[in-house]
């Protein structure tokens, strides 16, 4: 078991954001569900209260507990990407139904939550001030990263 499990709040959409997320990383998959038992000062009884899933290997938990919070930019997942492929794969996935792009790769999905769809490389690019400045100004106008430009751009052409 991992240490520290991500804990997602929704509305109700617990479930339905749980199988869009299932669907989208490979090698994920729902591992339990709870329901409210009619004890609880919210959710009907018999409604979902939680559902525990991996996505590509990473815990997580998504609670239904109605409308108190909502998700924000402060909190966003990195997926390192290796190609242009799979950063394409996940932006287009993540902003379908209402996703919304935002910048410097980074998106909201339909439920609101944060993503970061990056290059893998970018963490690597980073250890090198000069490169990475060159990288930064690249990323600082883009939406979906562009990996080849960004590549350029760290090499110095």
């Amino acid at each position: 078991m991992q240490r520290i499990t991500p804990f997602l709040w929704f509305d109700n959409q617990a479930e339905e954001a749980v199988n869009f997320y299932v669907s989208v990383f490979k090698n994920s998959k729902i591992t339990g569900m709870t329901h409210y038992t009619g004890e609880e000062p919210v959710g009907e009884k018999g409604a979902v209260m939680t559902v525990d899933c991996e996505l590509d290997g990473q815990q997580f938990v998504a609670l239904n507990g109605g409308p108190r919070f909502k998700f924000t930019e402060a909190v966003s997942f990195v997926i390192n990407c290796d190609t242009q492929e799979e950063i394409d794969y996940y932006w287009e996935k993540l902003t379908a139904d209402g996703g919304e792009e935002v910048q410097c790769g980074w998106l909201a999905d339909k439920f609101g939550l944060s993503w970061q769809v990056v290059p893998a490389k970018f963490w690597e690019w980073a250890r090198n001030p000069a490169g990475f400045e060159r990288v930064m100004h690249l990323v600082m106008e883009m939406k979906k990263l562009d990996l080849a430009t960004l590549q350029r751009a760290y090499e110095g052409s």
